[in-house]
């Protein structure tokens, strides 16, 4: 580890912590550091603060843990944000550390000797490095000083770059600027998105020549930059209005793209254009949403402005024409924007404009939680500057990526999520097969629609060339799934038919064993009144050894970013709202697999801690489930056999007086299981109201597939009659 810094060296010599810093610190919870206070007369005494809230010498904290084993616990990013929040120029000190990461990644000569150094050699060391960048990248930071104070932050800079990090130490640098500067409607641009839309431009030019001039006028963080440059764009350049950002992608891409040449500039780009003269071969951008303040009244005469003055209301279709403006003739952009650019009202002439020109060639529809803002599904629009030469465009693809990702967008978002700094995501085999089948089938269907847009054939539900004509009505509305069909005319009315005739014997089926269920025998009164029972908790039930009760916490920092233990790899995970719907584990393993869990067995009750109106409350797990390991909102009961039934248990557990006594809360009613009650009887008659419950669960399970099946069949059988495939039979159904 890095030496740590010198107790009397300023900026942390009068540094003091709040007890969540010290958690942090030592990676444990706030209630251990707590119980450290009040245990070891020796914890620091505090320094500052209140009765309340009391401050902590930073020095004298880090030597206590450090004396117990718990100094080396925080980790290396969560090491500098701290020593970056007790900084007193946190800020200041940020921007100007920026550039020693991308020095010491180019020469990574220093950590070595980082801890033989005093502070003030670690300090003239970063300097030299950062005076020996390139001549490009010096002269951004020709002013950039480093002293003594500044050796605890380098040294956690090399902490960072030593584990892996360095792309998250540039992140972290940032956050304090960004914090007080991120103009709003600004957004992160996911790694995989900004990969699918980089390779979208490759595909639209010549798929064996990449752009060599890469152009994005709101490049954030330069994940989109970054991307071109790995496709193989060569000379990049970008603009943002945060200068944070600009340096932030200056950074970026000298780590990832060292060959590159690159010009970031740090102005407005609507109102301070710093590339007037530059036209791109390409272009990639995702550009503030939503923002009224973009300047439209000083820039209303603007020659950007070739297909209509953007509405104030819209800035998005601004920065479409200043895209447009920006590449050669002939040449592509891919822009990231709100579904509402498609279809708003007050913009519908841009977009006539647009597609009469042929300037919009393609619209795609991203599912929801992709991109930020995670409650919407973003639009990646494909533009071409038009050529006075070039054929006329008569139709523009739409491609719905909802299902292409196979109807699962909630899967492929998680993908786009982990690895939304630009990143190498963490392995996930659902949501990288979902995006995957996504990102392909969107770049399937661009490249055999660019290459011969009169020949491409339509697929209903995932993409259609949508002709002119139908797009120029009163609502020049491009929102893909208002344009494909989603009708089923490709398939064959054999198969739906064949598909429709399985779904009624099924239902058929099903009904019959619902009736089997239903015992005719009669259910026999307890006697003139109910019976009372000798009553215990689940607690008492716990502390008498006749059970187990386990239960998964939320992970810690650490755990946050390191796999699960190889034990729990690649099992299925069993959550709360699978015992509620009564079916087997969904959860993804790569994902919902926590760090310390329990691996389900046959016989073990299964209780959701959320309360639900309908569904299962408590079941048994049998052979299918075995092997599972239980994820949030589900406690795992486990009944010593020689003492309690299984199903006795699960069915007395979910009866409604008891949940009624257990729950807690008002919105989301939880459910506290250490107050749950079960009756004391001896085993023998537990197993008899066990095999009364059970068969009670069956009965319930085959309601629910009757019920399914019931609701699937008649849909398939309208879809049929609707798009052709099926006809009304000869007695008219």
């Amino acid at each position: 580890m890095p030496k740590q810094p010198d107790a009397s060296a300023p900026p942390e010599a009068s540094a003091q912590v709040t007890a969540a810093d010290i958690s942090r610190l030592a990676g444990v919870t706030r209630a251990t550091v707590s119980n450290w206070r009040r245990r070891h007369a020796d914890f620091p005494s505090p320094a500052g603060g209140t009765d309340s809230s009391p401050l902590y010498d930073l020095a004298q904290v880090r030597d206590w843990l450090a004396g117990r084993g718990h100094g080396e616990k925080i980790p290396p990013l969560e090491e500098l944000r701290t020593l970056l929040r007790l900084s007193a120029h946190a800020r200041e000190a940020a921007a100007r550390l920026l550039p020693f990461v991308l020095a010491e990644r180019r020469r990574p000569d220093l950590f070595n000797a980082a801890d033989a150094l005093p502070d003030s050699g670690v300090a003239a060391r970063a300097q030299a490095l950062v005076r020996e960048l390139p001549a490009p990248l010096e002269a951004h930071f020709d002013d950039v000083t480093y002293t003594a104070p500044d050796a605890p932050l380098l040294r956690a800079i090399l902490h960072c770059i030593d584990a892996g990090q360095t792309q998250g130490a540039v992140d972290v640098l940032a956050e304090r600027e960004l914090e007080d500067e991120t103009a709003g409607g600004t957004y992160t641009t996911p790694g995989p998105v900004a990969e699918l839309m980089a390779r979208l431009l490759a595909t639209a030019g010549s798929p064996s020549r990449y752009p060599a001039r890469v152009f994005d006028p709101a490049c954030g963080s330069g994940a989109l930059l970054v991307a071109a440059a790995r496709q193989g764009a060569r000379h990049l350049y970008g603009q943002d209005l945060v200068p944070v950002q600009a340096r932030r992608t200056l950074i970026h891409l000298g780590i990832e793209a060292p060959d590159a040449s690159a010009d970031i500039r740090a102005e407005d780009s609507l109102r301070a254009d710093a590339f007037v003269d530059l036209t791109a071969d390409g272009a990639l951008c995702n550009p503030p949403y939503g923002d009224r303040d973009w300047g439209h009244d000083e820039l209303a005469y603007d020659p950007r402005w070739a297909y209509g003055v953007p509405p104030r209301g819209d800035s998005e279709l601004a920065w479409v024409q200043h895209v447009l403006a920006h590449v050669t003739p002939g040449g592509f952009a891919v822009v990231l924007l709100t579904p509402a650019t498609a279809s708003r009202s007050l913009s519908r002439r841009i977009r006539a404009e647009l597609i009469r020109t042929g300037a919009l060639r393609a619209v795609i529809s991203l599912p929801a939680g992709v991109a930020p803002p995670l409650h919407i599904g973003l639009h990646v629009w494909v533009l071409q500057r038009p050529e006075l030469t070039a054929p006329e465009h008569h139709s523009v693809l739409c491609v719905d990526g909802v299902a292409l990702a196979g109807g699962d967008g909630k899967t492929a978002a998680r993908l786009t999520r982990t690895g939304a700094s630009g990143g190498v995501p963490r392995r996930d085999g659902a949501a990288a097969a979902a995006w995957e089948a996504l990102s392909e089938g969107v770049l399937n269907y661009w490249t055999s629609y660019v290459t011969d847009p009169a020949a491409f054939k339509d697929v209903p539900g995932q993409a259609r060339a949508v002709p002119v004509v139908d797009l120029l009505d009163d609502l020049v509305d491009v929102t893909p799934a208002r344009n494909i069909r989603r009708a089923a005319v490709a398939a064959a009315p054999a198969a739906v038919a064949e598909h429709a005739a399985r779904l009624g014997r099924e239902l058929a089926q099903a009904a019959e064993g619902l009736v089997a269920e239903v015992r005719t025998e009669e259910w026999p009164a307890s006697g003139t009144e109910a019976r009372q029972w000798r009553t215990a908790t689940l607690a008492d039930l716990t502390r008498g050894g006749a059970l187990t009760l386990h239960r998964v916490g939320p992970p810690s920092t650490r755990e946050r970013d390191t796999p699960p233990p190889a034990e729990f790899a690649n099992r299925p995970v069993l959550g709360g709202h699978d015992v509620v719907a009564g079916q087997r584990a969904t959860a993804d393993p790569q994902t919902a697999v926590p760090h310390a869990t329990v691996i389900v067995a046959a016989g073990d009750v299964l209780l959701a801690e959320i309360r639900s109106a309908h569904g299962t409350t408590a079941r048994v797990a049998d052979e299918q489930d075995s092997g599972a390991v239980i994820g949030r909102g589900v406690r795992l009961i486990r009944p010593d056999p020689k003492r309690l039934d299984a199903w006795f248990l699960a069915g007395f557990l979910a009866a409604e007086d008891n949940l009624n006594s257990a729950s807690v809360g008002t919105t989301s009613v939880q459910i506290d299981p250490s107050r749950l009650r079960v009756p004391l009887l001896p085993l023998e008659e537990q197993r008899r109201y066990g095999e009364a419950f059970r068969h009670l669960h069956e009965l319930r399970q085959a309601a629910r597939q009757v019920t399914e099946l019931a609701v699937l069949l008649p849909k398939t059988l309208a879809e049929g009659l609707t798009s052709g495939t099926l006809v009304p039979p000869e007695s008219g159904g």
